[in-house]
């Protein structure tokens, strides 16, 4: 790692704070925050939007970047189901889901977005509290991938 991991992160993962949906500054590599994540025992995921710009290709990125079961109905609902069973990704720690390339779909879409954003808040609520949270971050700006 480059240094330190921002507080934000460093607090949810030590569990002195409650998961949340945390920024993730531009200038510091997601393998920063992926490196903490396994540390403290967390599993880890990027999910890279970069060029997306509607829900078909937004749904076949989740299937693909986190792995959903067969069952994963490339609709809102199913991917909030998918985010509240997890029991297809078991994790002895939480779970951190490091969101890239969010903005430009946001701008594309901000309706969609509007939905995704209260699908990963809902999520992260869910599993709030239990020894398995659900992380997400989100990255400012170009995500930098290596060290």
């Amino acid at each position: 790692m480059t240094g330190p991991v921002p507080r934000p992160l460093a607090a949810v993962l030590d569990g002195s704070t409650p998961a949340g949906v945390l920024p993730w500054p531009a200038d510091r590599p997601i393998a920063d925050a992926l490196a903490a994540a396994r540390d403290a025992g967390w599993s880890g995921a990027v999910l890279d939007l970069e060029g997306v710009v509607d829900k078909g290709e937004f749904m076949e990125r989740c299937a693909r970047s986190l792995r959903l079961p067969q069952w994963f109905g490339r609709n809102w609902d199913a991917l909030a189901d998918c985010l509240t069973d997890l029991s297809w990704c078991p994790a002895d720690g939480g779970r951190l889901l490091v969101l890239t390339g969010w903005q430009g779909y946001g701008a594309a879409a901000p309706d969609d977005w509007s939905i995704v954003e209260g699908v990963l808040a809902d999520a992260v609520g869910y599993w709030r509290g239990t020894d398995t949270g659900l992380a997400v971050v989100m990255v400012r700006g170009p995500a930098r991938r290596g060290s």
